[in-house]
């Protein structure tokens, strides 16, 4: 398996995956690349990975809404949050091929 931390267009994704063939490739998506799931899967990778990108998302929400409340004396940057029950909803769902840990 290749992990490739950086391709980001479709050719460059797809000059990587003819390289690497038969063997896979596990893609590396940090940030937007203009690519859906499905459309990155049609290239011929095999795996994406997302890395810390997830908490990258969490971390700008944080500092957008902490820059208002410092700046404006605002709780604007606290509208449209996620209600508590839906996250908690997130993790209790058995996604398909997981099984659910009892407990």
């Amino acid at each position: 398996m290749l992990f490739a931390p950086g391709p980001q267009t479709p050719a460059e994704i797809e000059a990587l995956v003819a390289a690497v063939a038969p063997r896979p490739l596990n893609l590396l998506v940090v940030r937007d690349i203009g690519l859906r799931v499905e459309e990155i899967a049609e290239l011929g990778v095999r795996r994406i990975s997302v890395g810390g990108a997830l908490a990258l998302a969490a971390w700008t929400g944080f500092m957008r809404a902490a820059q208002t409340l410092r700046s404006k004396g605002s709780f604007a940057g606290l509208a449209g949050v996620v209600p508590y029950a839906e996250i908690n909803g997130l993790f209790a769902t058995n996604l398909p091929g997981h099984q659910a840990q009892g407990r």
